[in-house]
């Protein structure tokens, strides 16, 4: 499938293209970055949230300036609900003039949660051109191999999983009582996403996917500090976990280590008149530094809207507080928190710039450019 001449030409002279025409054969920013990285500029993006920490059927408005927000519809057999959890899933709608693309972004935590709520909202899977992992957390990749087992056999069969590094392969630890005591959490398992013959793409740099873009992993450049939160074993047992080798990290061999989310990138779009849209799932990396990263590596200045998770939860209230000053001070013209936001966050925002507060729950579709 070609992409419009309008992509074509932005990306001519700063990119070398080399099939990027196909959603599954991303483009790789090279380290150094002479010049922006050309992006697609989209008329319409969508996100419906498939799951999130919870569902409220009463909160409006239906627009928020000029952002359209459709609530969950209601459903016909009332014994059924939509499931809400600790966890994340996102599916990006996105229109480039007749062109339409539509990205999976996160799985949940459980596969109960994500197939029920892709039943019940109708999500038409066939539409997926593109898998993506925002970082290798089981809260939010959990629903991925009931998801595939169940909706593989009816996607595109050039399907990608885009993830930001090899070290989202590794395996998860959460602390058990004493600190050299650890429980398991999972990891992304490469061979059941071999098995389904779903490519891997490691987005180690600035990646197109679609009418997307990925900012590569967030690298810190501002305050910001990664919470304590899981810790990450450096192994491969059986080809499950990931490469040290590819890391680099042959010294970290066996170890558990805590986790700095070093392959965590966020997903983005640049809206045609508004600016960019920057999705940033969970946010362990800060919200600040992902925006500005989407902003370097563009050289787009304007930030449209800010959505999903920010990891604030856990913060105390004056670093919520400095974090939200620092956001307003970038003029988003909309703050949608998700997941593990946190209240803290949620009342800074009220606190300091409650004209771009728009709250979001389970089911939810929002759409920028409309």
């Amino acid at each position: 499938m070609t992409i419009r001449s309008q992509r074509r030409d932005v990306l001519k002279g700063a990119l070398a293209l080399a099939g990027a025409a196909a959603i599954n054969l991303p483009f790789r920013a090279p380290a150094a970055r002479a010049a922006a990285f050309a992006v697609p500029t989209v008329d319409k993006l969508s996100i419906r949230v498939i799951l999130d920490s919870s569902h409220d059927i009463f909160l409006t408005p239906n627009k928020f300036k000029d952002v359209v927000v459709e609530r969950a519809p209601r459903f016909n057999d009332y014994r059924r609900a939509l499931h809400n959890q600790w966890g994340l899933s996102l599916l990006l709608e996105s229109a480039l003039a007749a062109e339409q693309r539509t990205v999976l972004l996160d799985f949940g935590y459980t596969p109960d949660a994500l197939l029920n709520n892709i039943e019940m909202l109708g999500i038409d899977v066939k539409k997926i051109d593109a898998l993506v992992s925002s970082h290798g957390h089981y809260d939010h990749f959990g629903g991925l191999s009931a998801f595939l087992q169940k909706y593989r056999s009816v996607m595109p069969a050039d399907l990608s999983f885009y993830s930001g590094g090899e070290h989202a392969f590794c395996p998860r630890h959460q602390r058990a009582g004493a600190p050299d005591k650890f429980s398991e959490w999972g990891a992304i398992d490469r061979r059941e996403l071999a098995a389904h013959k779903v490519k891997v793409v490691l987005a180690e740099t600035p990646t197109v996917v679609g009418h997307a873009f990925t900012t590569g992993p967030i690298k810190s450049s501002t305050f910001e500090k990664v919470f304590p939160n899981t810790m990450v074993e450096y192994s491969m047992k059986d080809g499950l976990g990931c490469d040290i080798n590819k890391l680099g990290a042959a010294d970290k061999a066996g170890k558990i280590l805590p986790d700095e989310h070093d392959h965590e990138h966020a997903t983005c779009f640049n809206v045609r008149g508004k600016g960019l849209v920057v999705t940033t799932s969970c946010g362990h990396r800060g919200i600040i530094n992902a925006v500005k990263q989407a902003q370097e590596i563009t050289g787009i200045k304007k930030l449209h809207a800010v959505i999903g998770g920010f990891h604030l939860g856990p913060a105390p209230a004056d670093y919520a507080s400095k974090t939200v000053a620092e956001l307003k001070a970038l003029e988003p013209d909309v703050v949608v928190p998700m997941h593990c936001s946190g209240l803290p966050f949620i009342k800074a925002v009220q606190e300091q710039m409650p004209d771009k507060l728009l709250l979001s729950t389970t089911g939810n579709k929002v759409t920028f450019g409309a």
